[in-house]
């Protein structure tokens, strides 16, 4: 058993080794798009960022956009004037209005973060306060998006929270996309190395079974019925 972990532990250093200089570069690339929220345009969120941006107890209205979409390139300008308007609202000390930040999601390249949200088509606008998040499914236009976001959004039902971006069923999916993208960065990444193909699959998939196997031990150990004392 020591023989098997320390196998499935060197298999997983070394695909994670393989796989971290492209994915890594990516995510930093990305994470320097990032805008604050007291600029006055669209904040750019991603996997890097989106959780700790959404902490900050404001409400925000998040586009799922994909750059090769003719919907979303021709609403883009559109989107930036109603950026410009709720952001100067907030700094305005006098304006008592909800204050909400303005942010998209490149959908296409974030797969994890629109599998989480469900995300069928772009582009698709979700305001979320907290846990709640409500679909916006009016049509694109910006006096209707500003008014969703400050009144309207009252009469969207919230999405169930089980099923939602925040819930169980919402986490598990991103899970479920990020390991299948980890898994295909890494087969690309050994292939980039020299190693053939069929090599690669194999590695994979014996570092799929070893961590399987790995993961039903310690399931079944936890799970281990203790003896009763007298």
């Amino acid at each position: 058993m020591n023989r098997l972990l320390t196998s499935v532990l060197l298999l997983l250093l070394l695909a994670i080794q393989c796989s971290s200089s492209a994915p890594q570069h990516r995510a930093n690339v990305a994470a320097t798009d990032t805008k604050s929220p007291s600029n006055s345009g669209v904040i750019v969120l991603n996997a890097k960022n989106f959780d700790s941006n959404l902490r900050d107890g404001n409400v925000w209205l998040v586009e799922f956009y994909a750059p090769w979409c003719s919907h979303c390139v021709r609403f883009a300008p559109t989107y930036e004037q109603i950026a410009q308007q709720l952001h100067s609202a907030q700094k305005n000390s006098a304006s008592n209005a909800r204050k909400v930040n303005v942010a998209k999601v490149d959908g296409a390249a974030e797969r994890a973060l629109s599998s989480r949200f469900s995300v069928k088509g772009f582009p698709s606008f979700y305001l979320i306060d907290g846990w709640t998040v409500r679909e916006y499914d009016g049509n694109r236009s910006q006096e209707n998006l500003v008014k969703f976001a400050l009144e309207d959004y009252q009469h969207t039902e919230p999405m169930p929270f089980l099923f939602g971006p925040f819930g169980p069923m919402g986490q598990a999916r991103s899970l479920l996309m990020r390991s299948g993208t980890a898994v295909v960065g890494m087969y690309e990444s050994l292939i980039a190395r020299g190693m053939r193909p069929l090599i690669a699959m194999s590695m994979l998939c014996a570092l799929g079974m070893g961590v399987g196997l790995v993961m039903i031990v310690v399931i079944g150990l936890l799970c281990m019925p203790k003896p009763k004392s007298d």
